[in-house]
């Protein structure tokens, strides 16, 4: 069975990453959970380096800036997601781009999208009022909810009502009127124009503020009257206590455990109101730092409680990602990242491109019975392939043991693969089919180690099919 020290770290390494093979829990184990939760928290003062870029780039130069190819600004994404140094702040930089949620399938210009990523990434840890005030100026986000139609004398409303209801204070916390009033303040902001796409494809991008095409007349917004321009807006939803319990919410089911989806939080309460009261207290008292709300989060008691470590379905993303990491392919930039970055979409969450600006709902309704075939089988297929490190490293801690019964090898592999926790039922039917196998032998002979290789690799495949193995 793994010390609890282990099984904390992996429920640590799911929920701030993608997983952790053994040998990375035992290392991050021996420096301690706090001081693993601060090399998370704040990669650059520990030195961990980022993802190797021109090293990925070299080999897959149309991934670099990928125009209106989803495919490979997939590809993009989902290598870094496997081979981040920085699980967290790729972990983060998911959960914005879930909340901030703008898909490729309008915007046809996938590099912008990616451009809107980056962004998350180098600034989703920071100051929440910044993030606002950057994610407004995003060209991707401005032709996602048309703000860019949005004009003096004949205001759009599409971002500033979204701006309210799904990215900061939710339904119930605003008025009609504010939603005209913020739009008005927000006219201006606007993407400066682009030559025409042919016969070179895309061009960037770029943000531009048109002060003749700003409404500066007065407005009234959530009680307050002045000439406000887009940043004021911001300053006050910001200071809201609807935006503190917002963000709050959405980080709990996150990364803590799966609540009822954002349409539902006017009329039922969250599973834990003091965690959301805790997440936004500190929200508030760091004057909304990300680095100091996570840094809270995952050192609380809620959060290393053992009743929410299988508390959340794993999205398609963490199912990749994870059992990538697990198994150590793509681990170096190969041929074939092109087809890992599509299958979250095939699971249902096709990265860059969120289905609505609701972004997607989690929990259970991940999983219907196409998707979750999809899932078992695209984890079954790489954790049974006995000749990729990972797999292979699971196999040589194993054979190193004497002998095994049938339930030793079971509960090793349940162990080394997570460690994962099954009921009693599922344990007993694994072992059932390991004992129809005959004996467990290490072997001696290379035909004797192959078998027992393949041994351990079924026994792996079961379990990756288990409900648990879904969970994170």
């Amino acid at each position: 069975m793994a010390s609890k020290e282990i099984e904390l770290m992996a429920h640590l390494m799911r929920r701030a990453g993608f997983g952790a093979a053994r040998d990375e829990l035992e290392a991050y184990a021996a420096k301690g959970y706090e001081a693993t939760v601060e090399e998370l928290v704040d990669p650059d003062a520990h030195g961990v380096p980022h993802v190797d870029e021109d090293n990925f780039y070299r080999h897959h130069p149309a991934a670099e800036n990928p125009g209106g190819n989803p495919t490979n600004g997939q590809a993009n994404w989902m290598y870094r997601l496997i081979n981040t140094p920085r699980p967290l702040e790729e972990k983060m930089t998911l959960f914005w781009h879930h909340v901030f949620a703008t898909g490729n399938a309008k915007i046809d210009h996938c590099a912008v999208v990616l451009e809107q990523i980056d962004t998350f990434r180098k600034h989703g840890m920071g100051s929440f009022r910044d993030l606002l005030v950057k994610v407004a100026r995003d060209p991707a986000m401005i032709f996602w909810l048309d703000n860019n139609e949005n004009h003096k004398g004949a205001p759009n409303e599409n971002w500033g009502r979204e701006l309210l209801e799904l990215f900061s204070m939710g339904q119930g916390n605003y008025t009609e009127n504010d939603v005209k009033e913020a739009s008005r303040a927000f006219t201006g902001w606007t993407i400066s124009p682009s030559l025409p796409r042919m016969p070179f494809q895309r061009y960037p991008w770029y943000f531009e503020y048109r002060p003749e095409d700003h409404d500066d007349g007065e407005k009234v917004f959530l009680g307050h009257r002045g000439r406000f321009n887009g940043e004021d807006i911001i300053d006050i939803i910001v200071r809201q206590p609807a935006t503190a319990r917002f963000i709050a919410r959405h980080l709990y089911n996150f990364f803590v455990a799966d609540e009822v989806q954002v349409p539902s939080w006017q009329d039922l309460p969250p599973g834990d109101p003091v965690a959301i009261n805790r997440i936004g207290e500190v929200f508030v008292s760091s004057g909304y730092n990300m680095r100091e709300v996570m840094r809270m989060l995952l050192n609380s008691d809620f959060f290393k409680d053992p009743q929410v470590w299988y508390a959340k379905v794993k999205s398609p993303a963490e199912v990749v990602a994870g059992a990538m990491r697990l198994v150590g392919d793509h681990r170096s930039p190969s041929p074939g990242i092109g087809a890992i970055g599509l299958e979250p979409g095939y699971q249902g969450q096709a990265l860059l491109d969120p289905p609505s600006v609701e972004g997607w709902h989690t929990g259970k309704e991940w999983i219907d019975s196409g998707s979750l075939l999809r899932r078992i089988n695209f984890v079954a297929d790489r954790i049974g392939s006995v000749s990729l490190p990972g797999v292979r490293s699971i196999i040589d801690r194993l054979a190193d043991r004497e002998d095994m019964s049938s339930h030793e090898l079971v509960d090793a592999c349940l162990d080394l693969v997570g460690p994962v926790r099954v009921n009693a039922d599922t344990r007993d039917e694994i072992i059932a089919h390991v004992e129809n196998g005959g004996p467990v032998r290490r072997g001696s002979t290379e035909s004797e180690k192959a078998a027992f290789a393949q041994r351990v690799g079924e026994t792996l495949q079961l379990i990756a099919s288990t409900r648990e193995y879904q969970f994170g």
